[in-house]
C-alpha cells in the first residue's frame, strides 16, 4: 500500500514537471524593435559590412559560411543627434543577473550583461552585447522583470571597432556548458586570464534565438522544453563514465529516462551546432567494451553536419565517425574527459 501511494505521489509530481516545463511562457523582445515579426529580416538584422542581412542571423553565415555566429545582432529603431544607436534593452523574461561585464575591451562581446532565468525549463540564459551603457543597479545577484530596461544598444567592442552605422544588440539564448569552466580553461592555455568566469562566451551554448522566437510566437511551441525536444539530433555519442556532470544537474529537464542508481555512461544527442540537448543514462551492460572516459560515435547525419560546415562536429576515422574539434571541446568542458 505504501508503494502504491508512493509511485502515484511520483507520478503526481511527474505530472506537475511536465505541466510546468511546458506552460505558456512569457517574454518580450529585447529591443523595442517591433519588425522581428515580418518575418523580413533585412528590417530588423544588422548586416556586417558584407551588408548580407543573412550575415546578422544566428549560424554559419559569415565568411561565406565558414564562420559561426552564436546569436542575433539587432539593428536599432532609433538614433541619437550624433547618429547613435538610441533604443534602450530589455530583459527579456524574468531573471537574475549572473555576469557583468563594464570594460568594453575585456571580451568580442565589449559590454555585456548575462541573464539566467531559473523559472524556465531548462533555465536558459540570455546574453546582451555591445552596449553603450548598463543600466545603474543591474549587477550580479540582482533580479530583473521581464520589458526592465537593463542597458542602452551601442557598439562597444574588444579587439575591433564597430563603426556606429552599424551600431546593434547581439543577443543570445542558451545554455552553460560547466560550473568548472576556468579548470578547462587553464588546462588550454590560452596565454591570458580569464575574465569573465563561467560567463566567458566560450562557456555558452546558443540556440537560435530567431528560430525559437518564431516558434513561440507562431504557437508551435509554448516553451523551452518544448523547443528543446523537437530538436533534431545530428550526432549521438556514447561516453563511459560514471560522473554526472554539473550540465545535467544543471538542466535536468534534458534527460530522456530518470537516473536511477549508478551511472555507467551516457547517451547523448548533440544538435547541428554540437549543443548536447538529449541525454539518456546508461548500464553498465550498455556500455560493456567501452573503457573509461571512451567516447564513440553512435550516429551521424552527415548531411546535416555538412550544411553547418563551420562546425567540427564529426570525423571518419578507420573507415568510422570520431568526434570533431567543436565536439571534442564539449566533451572536455562537460564531461572533464581530455
Amino acid at each position: 500500500m505504501k508503494r502504491a501511494r508512493l509511485m502515484a505521489l511520483q507520478c503526481g509530481l511527474a505530472a506537475v514537471v511536465a505541466t510546468v516545463a511546458h506552460a505558456r511562457i512569457d517574454l518580450v523582445f529585447p529591443t523595442p524593435q517591433k519588425a522581428w515579426t515580418s518575418g523580413r529580416i533585412e528590417e530588423f538584422i544588422q548586416p556586417t559590412v558584407s551588408g548580407d542581412p543573412e550575415s546578422g542571423l544566428f549560424g554559419c553565415v559569415r565568411s561565406g559560411g565558414s564562420q559561426f555566429h552564436e546569436g542575433l545582432d539587432l539593428k536599432p529603431t532609433t538614433r541619437d543627434r550624433r547618429g547613435e544607436p538610441a533604443d534602450p534593452v530589455f530583459a527579456a523574461m524574468d531573471g537574475v543577473v549572473k555576469h557583468v561585464s563594464q570594460s568594453p575591451g575585456s571580451s568580442n562581446y565589449g559590454r555585456y550583461i548575462v541573464i539566467e532565468h531559473p523559472e524556465q525549463t531548462p533555465a536558459v540564459y540570455t546574453l546582451y552585447a555591445h552596449l553603450a551603457r548598463i543600466e545603474p543597479g543591474i549587477r550580479p545577484g540582482v533580479r530583473v522583470q521581464k520589458g526592465q530596461t537593463i542597458g542602452l544598444m551601442g557598439r562597444s567592442a574588444g579587439g575591433y571597432a564597430i563603426p556606429k552605422e552599424r551600431g546593434h544588440l547581439h543577443f543570445e539564448i542558451g545554455l552553460r556548458a560547466t560550473d568548472n569552466f576556468e579548470a578547462w580553461y587553464a588546462m588550454r592555455r590560452f596565454g591570458n586570464r580569464n575574465e569573465h568566469g563561467d560567463f566567458n562566451g566560450m562557456n555558452l551554448m546558443g540556440i537560435d534565438p530567431l528560430d525559437f522566437l518564431r516558434a513561440w510566437r507562431t504557437g508551435r511551441v509554448d516553451s523551452f522544453q518544448e523547443y528543446f525536444d523537437k530538436l533534431r539530433p545530428v550526432v549521438t555519442l556514447r561516453v563511459a563514465t560514471t560522473r554526472v556532470p554539473d550540465f545535467i544537474r544543471r538542466y535536468p529537464s534534458l534527460l530522456r529516462k530518470p537516473i536511477n542508481g549508478l551511472v555507467a555512461g551516457w547517451e547523448v544527442a548533440c544538435n547541428a551546432t554540437g549543443l548536447p540537448f538529449a541525454w539518456t543514462p546508461l548500464s553498465g551492460n550498455e556500455v560493456i567494451g567501452m573503457r573509461a572516459g571512451e567516447v564513440r560515435v553512435v550516429s551521424a547525419d552527415t548531411a546535416l553536419a555538412r550544411a553547418h560546415r563551420c562546425k567540427d562536429l564529426v570525423r571518419v576515422r578507420g573507415g568510422s565517425y570520431a568526434p570533431g574539434g567543436d565536439l571534442r571541446t564539449m566533451i572536455e568542458q562537460v564531461f572533464g574527459i581530455r
